[in-house]
């Protein structure tokens, strides 16, 4: 079963008197969504209790939660004492998700630097393989860690880079940010012919079992010459991508990832917008 949610809290949230997290589970599945992510962009600030108290009123109203680990991870860093805190950064995330009762951490793999792109790739897949090792001492394994697609060419995170990292071990999922490649890619992603590209090549490098139920990213995205700029709506009309045909190839594909909003304040709107497009192809 696919799964439709937003990243966060939408507008419409708070507007409506919102403001904890544990009300979040009720307006998400009032809507007819099934999963929420969220966000630790900033740091993982949360107690024992208050993640407890998260995941009982997420299981309660049957939606799934995942997390994002913050921003600034950053494992191509030449300093170690970097690499130390970005994988501290990523099992402290991963812990709070387990006390909340989710299973997929989000996180930000790279930024290129002043290095060369195959050496900051290359450091990154080293740091990942201890990355690795420290997710099973710390008995972590059954949670799984998405290494996502990123929207400036600064950054690491094309689609191959990803499937690289994720075939590392099985812990590895990716989460594809279609609105990050298609920034990246200068406005490739227009056709069902194109997402199917880029599924069946995950597919063809991760087998069809893994990348069954991958972890997606999804809003329009403005982009420049150097790639992504700032999120957009599903309103806006001059940059893309569309979600239409994505929906179709991954019915065409039999494909159920756990698909994540990520407008600029309509999140929950838009996720409602994408699950309605996907239950439309389904019927045709």
């Amino acid at each position: 079963m696919i799964r439709f949610g937003p990243s966060g809290n939408s507008e419409s949230f708070y507007a409506q008197g919102f403001s904890h997290t544990e009300q979040s589970a009720k307006f998400v599945r009032d809507m007819g969504l099934d999963c929420f992510e969220y966000s630790f962009g900033r740091g993982v600030r949360m107690t024992e209790a208050k993640a407890y108290s998260i995941g009982r009123a997420f299981r309660e109203q049957g939606v799934e939660i995942s997390v994002h680990a913050p921003y600034y991870i950053n494992f191509a860093n030449p300093s170690q004492e970097s690499a130390e805190k970005s994988y501290v950064y990523v099992l402290d995330s991963a812990l709070a998700l387990k006390r909340m009762g989710g299973k997929r951490c989000v996180f930000h793999a790279a930024t290129q630097g002043k290095m060369e792109r195959e050496e900051a790739v290359r450091l990154t897949e080293e740091r990942l393989k201890v990355l690795r090792d420290k997710i099973y001492e710390a008995g972590l394994q059954e949670m799984l860690f998405c290494p996502e697609t990123m929207g400036k060419l600064a950054q690491i995170g094309t689609l191959e880079e990803i499937v690289r990292f994720c075939k590392i071990d099985e812990v590895f999922l990716p989460a594809v940010d279609f609105g990050h490649l298609n920034a990246r890619e200068q406005g490739s992603l227009r056709t069902e012919e194109d997402y199917e590209r880029r599924l069946s090549y995950m597919i063809e490098e991760l087998g069809y079992e893994r990348v069954k139920h991958f972890h997606v990213h999804f809003s329009k995205i403005q982009y420049s010459e150097k790639g992504e700029v700032r999120h957009l709506t599903f309103e806006d009309t001059l940059y893309g991508p569309d979600f239409a045909p994505l929906a179709a190839a991954l019915q065409k594909l039999k494909l159920e990832p756990y698909i994540v909003s990520e407008s600029a304040g309509t999140q929950a709107e838009d996720a409602l917008a994408m699950k309605r497009t996907y239950e439309e192809i389904l019927q045709r």
